[in-house]
Parts: structure tokens; sequence; C-alpha cells
């Protein structure tokens, strides 16, 4: 390996642990970051320069070359702010003298409302995913069938982000418990409700996983999952998947008669928040539930909905332009 590419990933790997260090930062963070600076770090190895040398110039035409690469002027800025905060790191722990992405422009884009499913789509959704967990089938694929209906129900009930969703303790499904208690980024906990229709899916779903670890007539009894978590599974993390979980989802949007391409957990959050919002909840509230530590990233649900407004006038008003 040559000289360059070693200290490259030394001071990428600094950097990383300072942000979970003094930022709380979370591995999906860390994921995200260490992919960007992988790769500028590759970039900068084949313009015969290193993290340390690299010069204004040389990462303007990285940057010039993330858009012949075709990346979207939003993974472009996502870059662009891993670099800078790099090179502020670098010039603060004197590793370098000097910032070369200081005076570095980003791509002009617009901020674009989030994707959101109507009332009616999230029911269809919801409909067939608890038609599914009824019907008969082995014990696995009851499982499996009652495992989607209760996240979709948690998700739905909680507004949940889906690391959080997957995540959860086996703790979050006492009987009892009218809130949930969940970590979510920079390690801060927040509660938040549950309703009827996600404490019953949770009940439907604990007992079809009991019974398929318990096995059924003329199988050998399998041993009982972990009891930690609420999803739990056989990967090295232990529980299930968020990659797995948005697979399952766009199978059951399918299913549901939906677009798979419209359908995510992130989607499902997003749903949560707007109809809220469309119903007359408080920004405040939402924010709280949604975990989020600037109000100005909820308040982006306030333009979804005012979006809504504007075309239910533009299509239903008598007096409209046709």
């Amino acid at each position: 390996m040559p000289p360059g590419k070693a200290n490259d990933g030394r001071l990428i790997e600094l950097f990383l642990d300072m942000l979970a260090a003094e930022q709380g930062a979370g591995q999906n963070t860390l994921d995200a970051y260490r992919s960007d600076l992988d790769d500028l770090a590759a970039f900068l190895g084949h313009a015969q320069t290193s993290l340390a040398g690299a010069d204004t110039h040389v990462l303007r035409a990285y940057l010039i070359d993330l858009d012949s690469r075709g990346y979207k002027s939003s993974s472009v800025a996502r870059k662009l702010s891993a670099l800078r905060h790099l090179f502020r790191f670098l010039l603060a722990e004197r590793i370098r003298a000097d910032d070369p992405a200081a005076i570095l422009a980003g791509p002009k884009r617009g901020r674009g409302l989030p994707k959101v499913l109507s009332i009616a789509e999230v029911d269809r959704l919801l409909t067939t995913a608890k038609t599914l967990a009824e019907a008969p089938g082995s014990s696995a694929q009851r499982m499996r069938t009652a495992r989607m209906y209760c996240l979709l129900e948690v998700l739905y009930a909680t507004g949940l982000r889906v690391s959080e969703l997957v995540s959860l303790p086996i703790a979050a499904a006492r009987r009892d418990a009218r809130m949930i208690a969940v970590r979510g980024k920079g390690n801060k906990e927040r509660l938040v409700p549950l309703n009827d229709s996600a404490k019953q899916a949770m009940a439907h779903y604990l007992a079809a996983l009991q019974a398929h670890g318990a096995g059924s007539e003329g199988e050998a009894p399998r041993r009982a999952p972990p009891p930690k978590w609420l999803f739990p599974s056989s990967g090295d993390s232990g529980h299930l998947t968020r990659q797995h979980f948005a697979r399952e989802l766009k199978e059951l949007a399918v299913a549901a008669g939906l677009s798979p391409r419209l359908i995510s957990p992130h989607v499902l959050r997003h749903a949560f928040a707007s109809h809220l919002l469309h119903n007359g909840a408080d920004l405040r509230i939402v924010q709280t539930l949604l975990g989020h530590t600037d109000i100005s990233t909820t308040q982006i649900y306030t333009h979804v909905v005012e979006e809504r407004l504007k075309s239910l006038v533009r299509d239903l008003h008598p007096l409209a332009e046709k």
C-alpha cells in the first residue's frame, strides 16, 4: 500500500473517532462519512497527492469529477460537507497549516419536499399487511408476516427512524406500555407513545415468534431467539437490518398494488409527520416525536401540508382554472 494511501486511511479514522467521541455520531453516520472520505482519498491517490498535501485546486477537480460521474447535486453537497468537516479537523489538530476546503462553493440546490404517502395509501399497506399476517401458513411464514405487520404499525404510530425501529429492545413490547423509550441520534433518549393498533400488532407478532421458536408438530424445537431485541435475527447485529426491512416493505407494496419505487421506511416516517400536521398537531410536538434537534428540520413537513392544500384548492375550487 502506498504511504500516502495508508496515511489518508489513518487520518480518516482519527476524524471518525473524534465524531464518535465528541459529537456522539452513530454508526450509520460514521459509515456514511467513511464512504464519502474513502472516495475522496481514492481520487487524491490518482491525482498523486494526499489529504495532507491536497490544495484547493485538486479539491475543485474532485467536485468536477463527481459531477462527471453523474452524482446528483444533493450527493455532491453531502460529500463536500464531509470533506469540509475533515479539513477543519485537520487544521484544528495542526496536521495541516491551512484549510483548502474553506473557500469551496457547493452546488446550488433547492430543498426538495419529502415523498409522502396519502392516508389512503398507508391504510392499503396496513390492511394488506394485516391480511397476510392473519393468513394460514407455516410457522416461519406466520412469523415473517406478523413481523412486517408489527413493524408497519409501530413505524406509522411513532415515526421512528428505521435504525431506531429495527433495534427496539424486547422491553418495548411490555403489555402495559403506553410509551416506549427510544435511543436516537447522538445517543439521546426520547419517549414516544404507542396506540392500541401498534400494541395489538406487537402482541400478535410475539405470539407468532414464540410459536416459531417452539417448533411445530414434527419439527425439533428451535433454540429461543435472544431476548434482547424485539426483532431478533441471526446476523451480526443480532436484530433485523434496515436493508432487510426495506426489501420486504417493497414486496408488501407490490402486494398492496402500490409502486415499490415510492415506498420506503423513511417515506412512512414522512407520512407520520405530515399526517399529524395535516390534522392539526403542534409543530413542536411533532419535532419531539421525530427526535429532531432543530425545528427547521421539522418545518419541511409544513410545506408538504401547504402544497397539498394548494392542490386541493386548485383541483376542487369551483372557480379554479381548468
